[in-house]
């Protein structure tokens, strides 16, 4: 389980840092909080931010849930994808928002592998019960 507790906090750090980032591109192109829109790099920058925070809703329950109704290291590596997932993403929406697909592909692949994997472990758990 040390190998999830170290993605789940990756995952979050990883957050932190597009946050960071969003901060950096609200000075650098002007834009006042409480503002969300105006030079569309900013805009990009904070995307990236939102739809990871949508993304940790599914990774890190299902982190736990994969780790605990089938193997630890399987979900820390899972999870890694994702996280490798989310960097490509980021790095190709700020740049050209249509060539995210491959990075949001890849951090779906690891993060709903996740989920319907520990939903299928407790499933199995409960009918074995």
């Amino acid at each position: 389980m040390t190998a999830v507790d170290i993605v789940t906090a990756l995952a979050v750090l990883q957050f932190i840092g597009f946050g960071f980032r969003v901060g950096s591109a609200r000075a650098k192109y002007g834009v006042s909080a409480p503002a969300v829109t105006g030079h569309e790099v900013f805009e990009r920058h904070f995307r990236v931010q939102m739809n990871t925070l949508e993304q940790l809703v599914v990774l890190i329950p299902g982190l736990y849930l994969f780790a605990r109704y089938f193997d630890p290291r399987i979900a820390a590596a899972l999870g890694v994808v994702y996280l490798v997932g989310r960097e490509i993403y980021a790095a190709a929406y700020v740049k050209n928002p249509k060539k995210r697909g491959p990075g949001f592909g890849l951090s779906m692949l690891g993060s709903t592998t996740l989920i319907v994997g520990g939903l299928v472990g407790a499933i199995r758990a409960l009918l074995a019960h």
